[in-house]
Parts: structure tokens; sequence; C-alpha cells
């Protein structure tokens, strides 16, 4: 039974996002951003006057108090403490974002945009240090931690990309289309009707595993090995499109929201769990088991699809998903989810 947090907006809220102190942001559609408290309770509010749809907002990971949000083509930077006027403001991009991802150290701000372009920010300079592209919408960036100069990214060209910050070319690239059509699977037919547009990104503790969600209803999930990532896995986990994956902090537990109305959670530490335990000596077991099937282009000609993959808990959340959080909550691991409403529903999790 889900807990509503009520009260923050009028809109539907498109996203969300959790700083160290506990302290969560919601933005929504019109220009709407609120701040909530750990039980729920509103404690700010902020209209854009642009009323452009807040589709981002991402806490500093060294400066809780400090808050970007992305409204229509332009960034803020707010004070969480004084939720005011905007400390900042970047206009870099040409077209609405849809999302922002700030690296660890809080050095480099990516934003992802409709054009298909990353910016990525110098937050010590002010200004834009590299320009990467998509051929088509960028739905999702996500820099990889304990790596400050490497992020992935996702869009609706079917694209997966490695980049990293001293080159501004991609370091990797896989399509999935490509990927699904080489595999032999029993869907590759179908997929010209609904192809694997890529939706969300979310990148495991270790940074070197990470998870995407797509329109055909599966995540893949790859493995970062040097300057390139193989497919690690893949299922079919919705049977409507995957409009959020997050990884839970420091697990090999995935949760998965769709259109389908469900909020998924996945254990996954048979298949990948010793990685992301144990970086360093599991690549050296994967790099001496590899499998013939792997090719050096990013393209695999066999994919990994156990049929035994299910999830450990479903949440039949009933409404579209917008966006996906992990908080803890009195001492307890809790999922928020904003969907169409105005509302953010909270579920608790159970203990890994």
């Amino acid at each position: 039974m889900a807990t509503k947090w009520t009260g923050g907006h009028s809109s539907s809220i498109l996203c969300l996002n959790i700083n160290t102190e506990g302290l969560v942001a919601s933005g929504a559609e019109r220009g709407q951003l609120a701040l909530w408290d750990g039980g729920g309770a509103p404690v700010g509010q902020l209209q854009f006057p642009e009323a452009e749809d807040v589709t981002s907002v991402v806490f500093s990971p060294c400066h809780p108090s400090g808050l970007y949000a992305a409204h229509g083509e332009s960034i803020s930077l707010l004070d969480a403490r004084s939720l005011k006027e905007p400390v900042e403001r970047f206009h870099v991009n040409e077209e609405e974002i849809n999302c922002l991802s700030l690296n660890e150290t809080s050095s480099f701000l990516a934003a992802a945009d409709d054009s298909g372009a990353i910016k990525v920010l110098d937050l010590a300079n002010k200004k834009v240090t590299r320009s990467l592209r998509h051929s088509n919408i960028c739905s999702s960036v996500a820099f990889r931690p304990q790596r400050p100069q490497s992020l992935v990214s996702c869009g609706l060209d079917m694209q997966v990309i490695l980049w990293n910050l001293q080159k501004a070319r991609p370091v990797w690239t896989t399509n999935l289309q490509e990927g699904e059509a080489e595999a032999g699977s029993p869907q590759s037919g179908g997929q010209f009707l609904n192809p694997p547009l890529a939706h969300s990104l979310s990148v495991a503790s270790c940074g070197n595993v990470f998870g995407c969600g797509a329109q055909d209803g599966k995540v893949r999930i790859f493995r970062v090995t040097g300057a390139k990532f193989e497919r690690e896995l893949e299922f079919q986990a919705h049977s409507l499109g995957v409009s959020q994956v997050l990884f839970l902090p420091g697990s090999s537990w995935l949760l998965t929201g769709g259109n389908d109305g469900k909020v998924l959670l996945w254990d996954l530490s048979n298949d990948i769990g010793k990685q992301l335990k144990s970086p360093a000596k599991s690549l050296q077991r994967k790099k001496a088991q590899a499998p013939a099937s792997t090719r050096k282009d990013g393209k695999l000609s066999k994919v990994n699809e156990p049929a035994g993959v299910l999830p450990k808990l479903t949440i039949p959340h009933g409404e579209k998903v917008n966006w996906l959080c992990c908080a803890e909550i009195k001492g307890s691991r809790r999922v928020l989810v904003a969907d169409q409403s105005s509302s953010v529903s909270v579920y608790a999790l159970p203990e890994p």
C-alpha cells in the first residue's frame, strides 16, 4: 500500500532526487518545483516564471544544499536552504533538457536534450567544456561513480554510448536494435514495430555496471571493461516501455518502472553480483571467460537472456512511471514514485 505525499504540486510530477541529508526535490509540469522532508511534508516550493516543465533535478554530491533544476532549455542552480531566485542560471542547450547528471566531485554537469546534444558544463569555470551528440533525442545521461571524467548516455536513436571527457567523440557505442537482430531473439521481427528506443540509464555504485531501459519492455545490463562495454544480461521486464531504471546504492538490486504501471525490484546478484562487489577480480575472470560471441565493435551475436529472471518484488502502481528515487526513511528503504499525478507515492522495500 502506497503512502502519498501531497501538497507540493498541482501538476504531474516528472522527476525526483534526494540529497545526502534526506531532503527530496521534485519537479513538475508548468514550472513547479518542491522540496519535501523525510516525512513527506512540503518544506519549500518555487514557481519558475516561464512555466516550462521541470524535467530533471539533481542535488550536488559535495554541497547538499546545491540543487540543479532543468526547466525548458535552461538550468538553474538553487539554494535548498532558501528556495528563492536561482543563484545561477545556465542557458547552453538549444532544446528541452531531458536529464541532468553531476559527477561525484561536482565539477562537471551534463545536460541531455531533445536535439540529441549533451552539453557538459565545467562548473568551476562556468562554461561548456564538451558538446557531445546523439543522432536523435538524448533521453538519459549518467556519470560513472569513481570515474569523474566518464559518462554513459542513451537515446531514441537506440544508441548506448560511453564517453570520456578528454575526448570529444564516443569511446564505445552499441546499437540496441542491431544487437537484438543479431541475437536471433524471437522478438527480432517485432523490433520494427516496437523498437528498443532507450529511455533511462542507471550506473551501479561500482561504476563498472549499468542498466538501460527501453521501449520494447526490456532491461539490458552492460559491463564496462576499460574503453568498451559488453552486454552482460538482458531480460523482459515490462509489458510496455521501461521508463525508469535505478540501481539501489551499494547493491545488485535494480528498480524498474514501466509504462504498464508497474514498479519491479530485481535481484541481479546471481548474474552480476560478484562484479559489483569486487570489480577488479571479476574483470579478470570475465576477460578470461569472455564468450566467443562477443565482437569488438560492440555488437553481440549471442545475448545472455536467462529464462529465470523474475522480480523480487512487484508493485502494481497503476500509473505510468515518470521517475524513481530511493530514500532511507526512518531506518528503512523506500522507493519514491512520480507518475501522471501531482503526488509522490512511497512504497517500502525489503532489506537486502
